[in-house]
């Protein structure tokens, strides 16, 4: 039996890196203002709190609790979601929790 590989093989359909994810995310909610609003609250949400005491002083994800939603998500710490899930989770986000 061979080794299991270190790395699983890309999603199909997902972007290659997490800038052309948001790209994609950012055409997308640019020309549909209801997605771009539940894609802006998904990303506030994520935010690593107290942000503003450490650099680059910008709200983005805690790498620790990105890496473990991949994970539990995809089974893969490095995981780079399709933009379609991250689509449906936002809207999911929106009818479920009403933010």
């Amino acid at each position: 039996m061979p080794p299991a590989p270190d790395r699983h093989p890309p999603l199909p359909n997902a972007p290659r890196s997490w800038g052309s994810l948001i790209s994609r995310l950012a055409f997308r909610g640019a020309f549909n203002p209801k997605l771009g609003f539940d894609l802006i609250r998904t990303a506030w949400a994520f935010r690593q709190r107290k942000w503003w005491r450490t650099r680059p002083f910008l709200p983005l994800p805690d790498r620790t609790y990105l890496r473990w939603r991949m994970y539990t998500a995809y089974a893969d710490p490095e995981a780079i979601p399709p933009t379609e899930d991250v689509i449906r989770f936002a809207g999911w986000r929106r009818t479920t929790i009403g933010v």
